[in-house]
Order: structure tokens, then C-alpha cells, then sequence
């Protein structure tokens, strides 16, 4: 997936071909069948596993905090480091939506909405006076700020990550820790 993924960012979807993965992969492109029915596919479950992955680790965060502040700050460390770590994917997204297969594309929105509640949720908790439009509008902020990572990392690592770390807070009304 790591390998498709970055194929995909740097040429696209459309530009990579099952012989081109399959190569980058270490084998034959056919190979590839053996695994997933199709290209699409190979989108699909990229685009799927991701947005699940997001929604199972932030809900263990929002878990394992003892208040909203406590799980906003770790969902805001959790979607910083997937930024940071998944850039190609972040780039996959935004340029292959059209792409995806319909069902996979449903089912990637609906999960995604399920994130965006998770946060919005804690968000509402530490501003009680703000309503839930502006809430999701301010998470969705948040998003569009942590997920430029593909065009806007130019510093070090952990000076981007703190930088990140510090805006999102600070444009969610949250104390930094």
C-alpha cells in the first residue's frame, strides 16, 4: 500500500500502471491480481484502511484521556503524525477522489464524517457555547492546516510537527500542553 501510494502521488492514479506497481512491488504485475481484482482496488482499499485507521486510533485516544482538553490534544498529535507520515496518501485523496470506486468512496466519507464527529464532539465539550456548525467547520479548519503537510512541510520533522501541533491547538481553542 506504502508503495502504491506514493506511485499514485507522484504520477497518479491514472499514470501508474499494474505493471509499473507490480514492478515497484518486486514482482510481476499479474501479481498483483492475486491480491486485489483490480487497480481500483488497490485505490480502494488504500483510501478505506486509512480513514479506518483514523477513526479506531482516534477513538482510543478520546478513550484513554481523562477530559476533552486531554483528547483534543491527542487527537490533534495523532492527525499531525498521520499527516507527517502520509503525505502521499493526503495527495492520493485530493487528486484520485473521482477515482475511487463509488462504494469505496461512500464508504470513505462515511467514516470520515465518523472522525470529524470524534473531534467535534470534544470540541463542543471544551466550548459548550459552540454550535455544532461551527464546531465541524472549525474541525474541518483544523484538517485543511494539518493536512497541507505535502506543501508546506519545509522545516525539520519535529519543528514542522510542533508547529502543527501548536497551530491546530491554538485554532481549536485548546490549551497546549
Amino acid at each position: 500500500m506504502a508503495i502504491a501510494a506514493e506511485l499514485f502521488a507522484e504520477k497518479g492514479f491514472h499514470g501508474v500502471s499494474i505493471a509499473e506497481l507490480g514492478a515497484a512491488c518486486g514482482f510481476s504485475g499479474p501479481a498483483i491480481y492475486r491480491h486485489f481484482r483490480s487497480k481500483d482496488a488497490v485505490l480502494a482499499e488504500m483510501l478505506v484502511s486509512i480513514s479506518d485507521e483514523l477513526l479506531a486510533e482516534g477513538r482510543r485516544r478520546v478513550r484513554e484521556a481523562e477530559d476533552a482538553g486531554e483528547a483534543l490534544r491527542s487527537l490533534i498529535d495523532w492527525h499531525v503524525t498521520f499527516a507527517l507520515d502520509h503525505q502521499a496518501l493526503i495527495v492520493v485523496q485530493d487528486r484520485d477522489w473521482a477515482s475511487l470506486p463509488l462504494e469505496a468512496r461512500e464508504k470513505v466519507r462515511e467514516t470520515q464524517r465518523k472522525y470529524v464527529e470524534v473531534w467535534v464532539k470534544q470540541l463542543r465539550a471544551i466550548h459548550p457555547d459552540l454550535a455544532l456548525k461551527p464546531a465541524r467547520a472549525s474541525v474541518h479548519a483544523a484538517f485543511g492546516l494539518l493536512n497541507s503537510t505535502p506543501h508546506s512541510a519545509f522545516l525539520e520533522r519535529d519543528e514542522m510537527r510542533g508547529l502543527l501541533a501548536d497551530m491546530a491547538a491554538r485554532a481549536l481553542g485548546c490549551v497546549v500542553a
